[in-house]
């Protein structure tokens, strides 16, 4: 839809205004630059290939923009880099899946201050939705036309395997419901944790951290089907306040590759300890571990509570204002779903809330778990 909207600006019977001998200006923002390449200008519904073929843009690598045979410029910015939108004017804007911005509110804010050139500057915003405050915002305005979609209405270029074996089964779920019909789903009743809750825990920067752990949710298998492996990154202040500081969750992949994925987290944070569920994987989760760092400070923890009976203390702390989620860092959004959609229901045991899981091994690991630290005694 963005691509084809574009298409209408560049190619139209009534093109963008601009003065003679300068170019019209469209910006394209994506979450990040890769996905802004991949999917926005050479996906298989990006600009280059939804052009004519006389009339199809060139991507200029080294300056990171689109030109049309016209003269029709977009360069492309990073929503991970909002600052790039300082300072550039534009006549449109192209922005794709604002929902997982990193920095929604400060590049949208950037945008608008450029949308500024020709008599009608616009913007087109593409999103699978999620209930996030800045598309509430955009929602509640009158200038916005909404237009939605299912994924039922594109069925005709999704391939019949994907569709049976990916789609149908979240056919009626929540889920479902957010990625398929387009739903912006409010916050589940019952729920844990509220996202009002979690937007006033909010922080920019985490405080000086004394302790950081990174906690991992094993799968029982892998394969595209497999359960995701939950690995959170978490750390504890001086003054017991708690910040999530990443999820870096990765699902269908081999053990070997997941245990890679979490001690890399374990380094880039340089973490104090690695901690892993054991129930369904026992003493294989730290032999794999340790196969490819033998020096990780590593240790198993055995759930011998239920889900709920691990989870409520720790949105206890939430509730408490002793936990704070660091903006912009390690992309929290799909853990914050499951946060938000978490129940003490009987249907929570049987869930499987990967992110959850490892975000309450964390805390409860940093907040909940009493230290045994080494203390020196004088002797008379």
């Amino acid at each position: 839809m963005g691509a084809e909207w574009v298409r209408g600006l560049v190619e139209g019977p009534t093109p963008l205004s601009a003065p003679p001998g300068a170019p019209a200006r469209i910006a394209l923002v994506a979450d990040t630059e890769n996905d802004g390449r991949d999917v926005m200008i050479d996906g298989e519904s990006g600009l280059r290939h939804c052009a004519w073929p006389g009339f199809r843009p060139d991507y200029q690598a080294s300056r990171r923009r689109l030109v049309w045979p016209n003269g029709v410029i977009a360069p492309l910015y990073s929503a991970a880099e909002p600052d790039q939108l300082r300072g550039p004017q534009h006549h449109a804007a192209w922005g794709d899946e604002i929902a997982k911005w990193a920095n929604g509110a400060e590049t949208w804010a950037n945008l608008q201050f450029g949308l500024r050139l020709g008599p009608a500057p616009r913007a087109m915003l593409t999103t699978t939705p999620r209930p996030i405050p800045l598309l509430a915002e955009l929602l509640a305005r009158p200038d916005t036309v909404v237009t939605r979609g299912t994924t039922f209405e594109n069925r005709s270029n999704i391939a019949a395997v994907f569709f049976d074996q990916v789609i149908r089964p979240y056919q009626g779920t929540r889920l479902g419901r957010q990625e398929l019909m387009g739903e912006i789903l409010e916050d589940v009743p019952g729920a844990l944790w509220t996202r009002a809750m979690l937007d006033e825990l909010r922080v920019d920067e985490p405080a000086a951290l004394e302790r950081i752990v990174v906690a991992v949710d094993p799968p029982v298998s892998t394969g595209s089907g497999a359960d995701a492996c939950g690995i959170v990154v978490a750390g504890l202040a001086a003054d017991g306040r708690a910040y999530v500081l990443a999820d870096r969750t990765v699902q269908g992949l081999s053990p070997h590759r997941w245990a890679s994925a979490a001690l890399d987290a374990y380094r880039a944070f340089e973490a104090d300890r690695l901690i892993a569920e054991v129930n369904n994987g026992g003493d294989l989760v730290e032999t794999v571990i340790r196969q490819i760092d033998p020096t990780v400070s590593y240790r198993a923890v055995h759930a011998s509570r239920g889900k709920r009976a691990r989870a409520e203390p720790v949105a206890a702390l939430y509730e408490q204002g002793r936990v704070h989620h660091v903006r912009g860092a390690g992309a929290l959004e799909t853990l914050e779903d499951q946060m938000c959609a978490y129940t003490l229901d009987r249907t929570a045991e049987i869930t499987s809330p990967d992110r959850l899981d490892a975000l309450v091994w964390a805390l409860t690991d940093l907040m909940l778990t009493p230290r045994r630290d080494p203390r020196v005694r004088r002797l008379d």
